[in-house]
């Protein structure tokens, strides 16, 4: 479902040679701008079935050759997809990794092989565990030694690497300042398997896995440069919006120690596998029409159209057909018509996305609104897969359709517990020892329970899972700040639902697989309020993954109801967080929100008290939440008047899910 949503959303267009794979001259004209063989795919799922069906090709060559393959494997979410599939051919194919030797490329230093964030861990659980690799063929990084002694186990794993005739394949990830490994912008091209300081920016991405950024390790063992392009091979994957500029970098842009990936130039066996939001940077995605000539459908001349209005500064209404000729675009001008035709068309598209109806306007002209006028009064469901991502990331379209009469509901699909601080807890407990004390109540227990609590966080290790009473806590923390938030923004409390999936209860950053359990639980609430609109969390570069699988599990409920009667009037439209905006080529419905109604929405955000001053998942993004929300919502209404549009204080963008 996900996939097919995608290919929505990113309209690169075809080239009117559309047999270009098969044409050596054709392909390396379209791919000209890239230095590194990329492949873009569908989905993350498309692109890790294929390199695993290269990996377990190379191991069956291997093993016909009585020979052992020696891979060089990353961790992280990233090829996740990838050992799955390694491990369901093991299982249902017969596929043996008996011949199989793997180093893995890097570990936090300090750190103990079975704790939570350990790389170690993490690739024995997602893959060694699973399948019949012999253990003494599985070269790990030891993060327990002292360090005078990291120097000789460095040299020493340098020397098994080369013992068995070197690496075969290397798996990678990259990170987004461009580390390979853990080989961090400033890297030289001629390092070997070393110890490393960590970038500011890559123990911040890492905070929320060890609860808090204080806990991060400061350093790492990784493979060097030289280690990792000794490879016969390097497969590099990286999925998401939110990796695409560094993959523009990394494959198109010069090589320098500051892009660490760049050095993949150098490998003349390299290639960079993503999915199509990831690529969507690369000169043949971004601006194909520059390369050569493209089939030109209505999205991609959209498209187009507002990278020329930056490209030339200048309004929709403006542009001339010298500015088209001048872009390599005049292939629009002589398809389309002349530049005013094609401008009057874009201008009009453009303009018809903005409503202040967001539920539709009563007795008006719905030919051009991006939302039907009837019923006038509809039933809503917003789906926020934290408890905080309604009013961050839809606030004043929220506050709009409760304004407006609409009967909205809320649902909340995960507790968000893994995101409130223990310091929240400490605090919340005063406050309940303080009150119950004066009311008499039974103060025993009470204390018991409480001192319970306080040695635990008193004596808590970074890796460790909490209690099931402090998860208990910290859900209810979450819940009285969504209650809160709701019942700034009128929504009745009856309309407020906390759904807590069963994936997201793990107690721990590693969520479990999306289940038929997760799915029921929102398919039931749909089919309870039988909704007009669905808003739904589209923020699919969620760096922790939860955004994608609440998501997931909204398209296979309604995948299941589809056949339904009611659902045949009901509309899916799809937000985003904190993370991005929506392109604005592909943005359906733009809701403009006043300097009041933005003051309104961010204190529904500030409900949320344990999401301010420094909270757990900020991200490698410094700037709390409500001023995401406010600076990409008002850059997308700049956009807006820039390309000539009317001029807002701010919008709230929506691009809708079709799955009739």
């Amino acid at each position: 479902m996900i996939e097919k949503f995608n290919q929505k959303i990113s309209p690169a267009g075809k080239f009117k040679n559309e047999g270009y794979h098969d044409d050596p001259y054709l392909r390396s004209l379209i791919t000209k701008e890239e230095k590194i063989a990329t492949k873009i795919y569908g989905s993350s799922t498309e692109g890790s079935k294929a390199l695993a069906s290269e990996i377990a090709s190379i191991i069956k060559i291997k093993e016909l050759e009585s020979k052992k393959c020696v891979l060089g494997l990353a961790v992280g979410s990233a090829p996740s997809e990838v050992y799955d599939e390694l491990v369901s051919m093991h299982k249902k194919d017969g596929l043996s990794f008996k011949n199989v030797i793997v180093f893995n490329v890097m570990e936090y230093y300090p750190i103990a092989p079975n704790a939570l964030q350990s790389f170690s861990r993490n690739i024995s659980e997602k893959f060694y565990d699973r399948i019949d690799i012999p253990k003494e063929n599985i070269f790990g990084l030891d993060a327990t030694l002292p360090q005078e002694k990291i120097y000789d186990f460095c040299r020493t794993f340098e020397e098994q690497i080369e013992k068995v005739g070197g690496i075969d394949m290397q798996i990678l990830g990259i990170g987004g300042t461009g580390h390979i490994g853990l080989n961090e912008p400033g890297s030289s091209s001629n390092s070997l398997t070393r110890i490393v300081s960590l970038d500011d920016i890559t123990r911040t991405v890492a905070a929320s896995d060890f609860f808090g950024k204080d806990n991060v390790p400061r350093k790492a063992i990784t493979m060097g440069i030289t280690t990792i392009l000794k490879a016969k091979r390097i497969r590099v994957l990286a999925w998401g919006e939110g990796k695409a500029a560094i993959i523009q970098k990394t494959v198109e842009g010069e090589i320098s120690e500051e892009v660490p990936s760049s050095f993949l130039q150098k490998h003349e066996n390299c290639h960079v596998i993503v999915d199509e939001a990831a690529g969507n940077e690369l000169t043949r995605v971004k601006t194909p029409w520059l390369i050569d000539s493209v089939v030109w459908n209505d999205r991609l001349v959209k498209k187009a159209v507002v990278w020329l209005c930056q490209q030339v500064n200048k309004p929709i209404l403006k542009l001339t057909d010298r500015d088209y000729n001048d872009n390599g675009m005049g292939d629009i001008i002589a398809e389309k018509g002349s530049a005013y035709q094609v401008n009057i068309r874009i201008f009009n598209e453009l303009q018809h996305t903005i409503t202040g109806w967001p539920g539709g306007k009563p007795n008006a002209d719905d030919t051009y609104r991006p939302e039907r006028k009837s019923p006038d009064k509809k039933k809503v469901i917003i789906f926020s897969p934290h408890p905080d991502d309604d009013v961050i990331s839809m606030g004043g379209t929220m506050l709009r359709l409760v304004d407006q009469g609409h009967d909205v509901h809320v649902a909340y699909q995960v507790s968000g517990n893994l995101a409130v601080s223990d310091d929240d807890v400490l605090r919340y407990i005063d406050f309940i020892g303080d009150y119950t004390g004066g009311l008499n109540l039974d103060s025993k227990q009470i204390k018991a329970e409480h001192d319970k609590i306080r040695k635990f966080i008193a004596n808590k290790k970074h890796d460790q899972i909490d209690l099931p009473e402090i998860r208990r806590i910290k859900t209810l923390i979450r819940v009285g700040e969504a209650k809160a938030g709701c019942r700034y923004a009128n929504v009745k409390e009856s309309n407020t639902h906390f759904l807590n999936l069963p994936f997201y209860e793990t107690g721990g950053v590693e969520k479990k697989p999306i289940g038929k359990e997760d799915v029921k639980i929102i398919a039931d609430l749909i089919k309870e309020v039988k909704p007009h609109q669905i808003f739904a969390a589209g923020d699919l570069s969620d760096p922790h993954g939860t955004h994608r699988v609440c998501l997931d599990a909204i398209f296979q409920a309604i995948d299941q109801l589809k056949k339904e009667e009611w659902m045949k009037d009901c509309w899916v439209w799809l937000y985003r967080g904190a993370w991005h905006e929506w392109e604005i080529h592909n943005i359906e419905m733009a809701v403009p929100i006043s300097p009041d109604e933005l003051m309104r929405k961010r204190n529904a955000i500030f409900k949320h008290q344990s999401q301010k001053d420094g909270a757990m998942f900020l991200g490698g993004d410094s700037r709390e939440f409500w001023q995401r929300a406010e600076d990409r919502n008002r850059g997308t209404a700049q956009l807006y008047n820039e390309l000539g549009m009317a001029e807002y204080e701010a919008f709230e963008a929506f691009v809708r899910y079709e799955f009739l």
